[in-house]
């Protein structure tokens, strides 16, 4: 028997950043990892078509790869303070193409469009158990401002109400 010589591939891949369009939602359930999240996505898809979120997407050949959710505004917010500012959540690259720079791409892209449209600051949250995602935005200049206690709840694609309660951090980058 002789061993199996290995042999490499680089493979250079075109990746679009864009918003999400219909046709995009089920392809976020990412083969059923997310299914749970389906009523949360399509929620979400009819806020972006009312200018109150964004749903940017890191895509490869028609597949969303890499995501990043926006809220546009926090009103109450602007009540106190008439600051411009939104609040990035649902931060996810695949397995696959993990640990090659697209969640900083997702992020930078993210900033950019922000930027653009006069945002004055930009927040986040990391999960008080998830090192690599607080060292992540604190390498993109993110500093922790708040801790939250992390208690939110959604739908999930049977109908039932699921309940997560994931202390986190909550972390600010001032945009201009």
């Amino acid at each position: 028997m002789t061993a199996i010589e290995r042999h490499t591939l680089l493979l250079q891949m075109q990746v679009v950043f864009r918003a999400a369009e219909r046709d995009d939602l089920p392809k976020l359930e990412w083969y059923g990892k997310y299914t749970h999240f389906r009523q949360v996505f399509q929620r979400t898809y009819e806020e972006q078509l009312r200018g109150q979120r964004l749903m940017l997407l890191a895509d490869v050949n028609g597949f969303p790869v890499g995501q990043i959710f926006i809220q546009l505004e926090n009103y109450e917010d602007l009540w106190l303070d008439m600051r411009k500012r939104a609040y990035l959540y649902s931060l996810r690259v695949m397995d696959a193409f993990q640990r090659q720079g697209l969640g900083s791409a997702l992020l930078r892209e993210a900033e950019t469009l922000l930027r653009a449209q006069r945002y004055d600051s930009v927040s986040i949250a990391a999960a008080k158990d998830n090192l690599g995602a607080r060292r992540l935005y604190e390498r993109h200049a993110f500093r922790v401002v708040a801790e939250d206690a992390g208690r939110w709840s959604y739908v999930d694609h049977e109908g039932l109400t699921h309940y997560v309660n994931e202390p986190c951090w909550i972390l600010e980058k001032f945009l201009r």
